[in-house]
This record gives C-alpha cells, structure tokens and sequence, in this order.
C-alpha cells in the first residue's frame, strides 16, 4: 500500500461512484478498479460494498478513510515543508563565528534580519576560532562562517570578505603611552612592550602582519602571552599582562580597564570580515542567508 492507492481510495469514498473518481482523477475506470481490488486483497478486507448505483464503505473502509485523509494531509504537509527548504524558506542553518567577528555590529545584525526574514529558518550558533571553523565548514557540519582573516583555504570553500575596520592598541589604564590624551601611536612607540598575540593557528594573518611590520620598524616584539582568542588577549591586557591589537569594534571590551588608540604608520593592518560557505553548498536556506549577508554588506565589499 503506498499513497497512490490511498488517494484512489478516497476519490471512490468520496464520489461514491469508481467512475466519477476515475474522472476526478483523470484515469479510466477499468485501470482504477483493478487498483482498488489490489488494495483490498494487500489488506485482506473488503473495502466497499459494490451495487448497480455505486459503492459504499465496509465497516474496513470507514476506519481506512480516516487513517487515509491523515495520512495523505500529513504527506502533503511534508512537501509543503520540503519545497519551503528546497526553496531557502525554512530549514535548519548551522552558522559560526569567532568571538572578534562576533564584535562587529554587522554579524549580529545580519542574524536578526535572518530571523525576522525567513522565521522558518532555525539558526544554530557556535562559536570557534577561524581554524575550527573553517574546519567545521569544510567538513559539513558548518554551513557557514564569520571570521576574521582566513588561516586556511581548503578546496571548495569560499571566502567573502564583507567590510575592512582599522585595527587599535588596546593598553592598560595607566601604561605610559597614555600620557598624551587621544594621540595616536606609532610602531616605533611599542618598541619594548610585551605583545599579547593570537597564536598562529587561532588567527595568523592580522598578528603575522602586525610581525611583519615590526620587523620593518627594526625591531621583534616581546612577545609575553600567547593565546587563542582575541577576547583571551583583551582579558590579560585589562589584567596588565601586556598589550595587542584588535579591530576597532572591539573597543568595547573592559573600558574600566584598557584604553584603544589608533595606529599610525600601518595603513596595510586592517581587519577584514569574511563569510566563508562551501559553494557546492550553496542552496536552500545557506543560499538565502548568503544572498542577505551580501545585500547588508557596505557597498564595494570584495567577493
């Protein structure tokens, strides 16, 4: 029995008449007939008393009716919901984020125009390191991912970078450097500091730029911490461990305890926001989510 013949069924139950259900159902009678006698001898019933004017419903076929309308309701129902995910409608959407991508006004946004856009789709949200969830992403069990600068590009995956924020020195209330109110400062400036960075595999490209740039300055930061968020750093800057760079929209982060300046003399450090996505991926409610990360994005976003 599939759900063919129950809707053969109920067209007959209905009509009353195996020929106008065979109208209705746009068959000939003869074929319609022999489905509903194969459907009665798969369940060893009778399921309509036959007589010249038509047919009636058995005491089987009345309790198979009702069991038949649920069932084919509950089919039809599952299309719809199949249709609205094949569509981009509904669905399930894992999305990922670092906790300094996460910073950014633009990420939480974009979520909430998710949610109140497509309130079918149900958002799963976890939070990683780039390198986890570029991972995760390339593995299937992310569907997408903000980040920051990629540490790794893995066949098949995409990486859009959305906007690009000035980075800023977050210091300790107090340190020396802050002696002069709102003054930006230079690289040369940070020579001696101990440098709180992210570790390579959490976030290489903004600190390995931030290295780089050192060196052309003559000299190689102390490096007093190593960690793997960006949050981690600011912790032990409030701390008075040391000092890092962030992306501007961090700013926000212990303002009791630290203090951001701008950096002068390193116009090639920025912080980009990427979206990585797998792109044989792209469908469904991924392609919708994408398509609205790209209509919010500043205009001029690299793709």
């Amino acid at each position: 029995m599939d759900l063919k013949h129950l809707r053969y069924f109920v067209a007959v139950a209905e009509t009353g008449h195996i020929t106008r259900a065979a109208q209705r159902l746009g068959m000939q009678q003869p074929p319609l007939s022999q489905q509903i006698r194969a459907l009665e001898e798969s369940l060893g019933t009778t399921l309509f008393h036959r007589h010249p004017k038509g047919v009636t419903l058995t005491d089987s076929g009345q309790l198979l009716l009702e069991d038949s309308r649920r069932l084919l309701n509950e089919a039809e129902a599952v299309r719809e919901r199949m249709r609205a995910v094949a569509s981009g409608h509904a669905g399930v959407l894992a999305v990922g984020f670092t906790s300094s991508a996460a910073s950014h006004a633009f990420t939480p946004q974009v979520l909430r125009a998710c949610r109140q856009e497509y309130p079918d789709i149900a958002l799963q949200i976890r939070e990683d390191h780039a390198a986890g969830l570029t991972e995760a992403v390339a593995g299937g069990r992310l569907h997408c991912g903000f980040l920051r600068v990629p540490v790794d590009r893995p066949p098949g995956l995409r990486f859009e970078t959305l906007l690009r924020e000035p980075v800023l020195v977050a210091l300790p209330v107090g340190h020396a450097l802050l002696a002069r109110k709102g003054r930006a400062l230079s690289l040369a400036q940070l020579k001696g500091e101990r440098f709180i960075l992210v570790r390579q595999t959490g976030a290489p490209g903004l600190y390995a730029q931030l290295l780089a740039l050192c060196e052309e300055q003559g000299f190689t930061p102390a490096v007093a911490h190593e960690v793997s968020r960006m949050m981690t750093a600011l912790n032990l800057v409030a701390a008075g461990e040391g000092i890092t760079v962030v992306p501007a929209s961090m700013r926000g982060a212990h303002p009791d305890a630290i203090e951001y300046r701008p950096l002068s003399g390193a116009r090639s450090l920025d912080a980009p926001l990427t979206l990585v996505y797998r792109e044989a991926g792209l469908r469904g409610p991924l392609q919708s989510f994408v398509r609205l990360v790209r209509e919010a994005a500043p205009r001029g976003s690299a793709r």
